[in-house]
C-alpha cells in the first residue's frame, strides 16, 4: 500500500496540524527527519531525493491524520477487554482517584503528587519493564535543546526526569533506541504522543512487543521553546544563555496551583540561578496560550484516553490548598490497578476514589476549550472550506457571541505571540514582546469580565447563601 506521504504533507503538515511527535520519522527507512523550525517547534522535514513509496502507511500513524484511528477506537481496542467503564471525558476507566505518594521523595520532587514517577518506578522494581521512556534534560551539553526523550533503567536515573517539562520534544530518536535494544518498556507522554505510539504499535509488531505500558499526562497544550526562553529572559537570562529550567517549583504555604519557576543561565559572564512565582511573570498565564502548537487547538483528548494510566493535577478545592500537590489518577489497565491498590493498602499512597464527574471538574477549563471551543473552531474551518482533522467533536455554531469572541481571541493571542517574540529578539528587548501583546491581552481580559446583569445575579446568589447559612 502506498504511504500517502503527499496527502500527509498536503493536509496535516502544510496546514500546521502537526504536533511534532516524530512518530512519522520513527518508522524504518522513514522519508522524514525531525527538525526544530524557527518558531521553536519540531516538524518532519522530507529527506532529499526521497522515494515516496513505503511499506508503512505513514498517514495511519499520525495522530492528526484522517487515516488514523481515533481515541475511541484505540480505547475500545485496548481496554474494553478489561470490562472497563466508559465516560465521554475520561475515556475508559477501571478506577479514578485523587491522591499522592507518601513514601520517599516522589511527591516533593514531582510536579504535584508524585504519582507519575512512582508508578514508573514500581514497573521497574517489579520487573514488569526494563526501561522507562521519558523526558529528561539533554545529555549533549553543546546542544541548544534543553530536554529530550531518553530511557531510564533504574529508579535513580528515572528520578532525574521528574516534573513536567513544558517544552518541545519528539520521539523518533528514542524509538530508534527501542528498536536497537531488546527489552520491555513503558512510555510516559502527553495524550497525542501516547496515541501516536499506540498507532505505530498497530503497524509495527516490534514496537507492540517492546512497549508494554503507556503512562499518560493530562495536557493543557504543548509549548514551543519560546516559552522556556521567555521565562528566562524575564528573569534576566537572554534566550541563547538559558541552560536549565524547572517549570514547577513548589512554594511552601501557597496553593498548589500557585507555583514558581527556577532558571539557570549565564548573566554577565557568570552562571546564575534565579526563581520567581509564575504569577509575577508575563508569559506564564496558560489561558493566554502563548507559544502554543496550533495542533493543540484541534485536539479533543485532555486525559490521555489511550494510556493505561493517566496522571495530572487535582485542581479541586479540597486539594488545591496543599502546596505539595495532589494528582488525579485514571487507571485503565488491571495490572496497574493491582499495583496501586497494593500500595494503597500498605499505606504508601494516599488515595480518595473519585467519580468521573469529579475528574471532569478538576480539568473543567481544559474540557470546555477542547470540546465546546473545538466545535466552534471546526465550524470556522468548515465555513472557510479549509481542511481540518476529523474529530470526535462535531462542528457547530451554538456558543454565545461573547464565548465565540473569547475563542477567537485565544487563537489570535497564540498566533501573535510567535511574531512578537521574534520581534523582541530582533530588538534584543523583552519589553518589545510585552508591548506587542498587551493590547490583545487587555481585549481578551475584557471579554472575560461578567456582564452587569450577571454580576447582579451573582451578588443576589451570594446574599441568599449568606442568609441561609446564618
Amino acid at each position: 500500500m502506498p504511504n500517502k506521504i503527499d496527502e500527509l504533507l498536503d493536509t496535516v503538515i502544510e496546514n500546521d496540524y502537526c504536533i511534532g511527535c516524530g512518530v512519522c520519522a520513527s518508522v524504518v527507512e522513514s522519508p522524514f527527519t525531525m527538525k526544530l523550525n524557527d518558531n521553536g517547534m519540531y516538524r518532519p522535514v522530507l529527506n532529499e531525493n526521497q522515494n515516496k513509496i513505503h511499506s508503512t502507511n505513514i498517514a495511519s500513524i499520525c495522530p492528526f491524520s484522517d487515516e488514523s484511528k481515533n481515541e475511541n477506537y484505540l480505547g475500545t481496542e485496548s481496554f474494553h477487554k478489561y470490562n472497563a467503564e466508559y465516560n465521554e471525558y475520561t475515556g475508559y476507566y477501571l478506577k479514578n482517584y485523587a491522591g499522592y505518594v507518601k513514601e520517599g521523595a516522589y511527591r516533593e520532587q514531582g510536579s504535584s503528587g508524585g504519582m507519575g514517577n512512582w508508578i514508573a518506578s514500581k514497573l521497574l522494581e517489579k520487573k514488569l519493564v526494563d526501561g522507562i521512556i521519558h523526558v529528561k534534560e539533554t545529555i549533549d551539553y553543546n546542544s541548544d535543546i534543553l530536554f529530550e526523550y531518553q530511557i531510564s533503567y533504574t529508579p535513580e536515573s528515572l528520578e532525574k526526569g521528574a516534573k513536567s517539562k513544558y517544552y518541545p520534544i519528539e520521539l523518533s530518536r528514542v524509538i530508534e533506541l527501542v528498536r536497537k535494544n531488546e527489552g520491555k518498556y513503558a512510555l510516559i507522554g502527553i495524550p497525542c504522543f501516547i496515541k501516536s505510539v499506540r498507532l505505530l504499535a498497530r503497524e509495527d509488531q516490534l514496537i507492540m512487543n517492546r512497549i508494554k505500558f503507556y503512562i499518560g499526562l493530562v495536557c493543557g497544550h504543548l509549548k514551543s521553546d519560546m516559552f522556556a526562553k521567555s521565562i528566562g529572559w524575564q528573569l534576566g537570562i537572554k534566550p541563547d544563555n538559558l541552560t536549565h529550567i524547572d517549570f514547577r517549583k513548589k512554594i511552601p504555604d501557597n496553593n498548589a496551583n500557585d507555583y514558581g519557576v527556577e532558571v539557570t543561565g549565564v548573566v554577565q559572564d557568570s552562571e546564575q540561578t534565579i526563581d520567581s512565582p509564575t504569577k509575577e511573570l508575563f508569559t506564564t498565564n496558560w489561558g493566554l496560550g502563548y507559544f502554543k502548537y496550533n495542533a493543540c487547538e484541534f485536539c479533543d483528548d485532555v486525559l490521555a484516553e489511550t494510556a493505561d494510566i493517566t496522571v495530572g493535577d487535582a485542581w479541586l478545592p479540597e486539594y488545591k490548598s496543599d502546596y505539595m500537590g495532589t494528582n488525579i489518577i485514571t487507571v485503565r489497565h488491571p495490572k496497574l490497578l493491582e499495583v496501586i491498590e497494593e500500595y494503597r493498602v500498605s499505606g504508601q499512597l494516599y488515595l480518595d476514589e473519585l467519580t468521573p464527574e469529579r475528574i471532569y471538574e478538576s480539568q473543567a477549563g481544559g474540557f470546555r476549550h477542547r470540546r465546546d471551543g473545538l466545535a466552534y473552531r471546526l465550524y470556522l474551518k468548515d465555513k472557510k472550506g479549509q481542511w481540518r482533522p476529523n474529530k470526535r467533536v462535531n462542528a457547530d455554531d451554538k456558543l454565545s457571541k461573547n464565548r465565540k469572541l473569547i475563542y477567537k481571541k485565544r487563537m489570535l493571542l497564540s498566533k501573535e505571540s510567535f511574531k512578537a517574540f521574534k520581534l523582541a529578539e530582533e530588538e534584543n528587548n523583552f519589553v518589545t514582546f510585552k508591548n506587542e501583546m498587551l493590547p490583545l491581552v487587555d481585549e481578551y481580559k475584557n471579554l472575560l469580565k461578567p456582564s452587569f446583569m450577571k454580576r447582579v445575579v451573582n451578588k443576589i446568589k451570594r446574599e441568599v447563601r449568606r442568609r441561609i447559612s446564618e
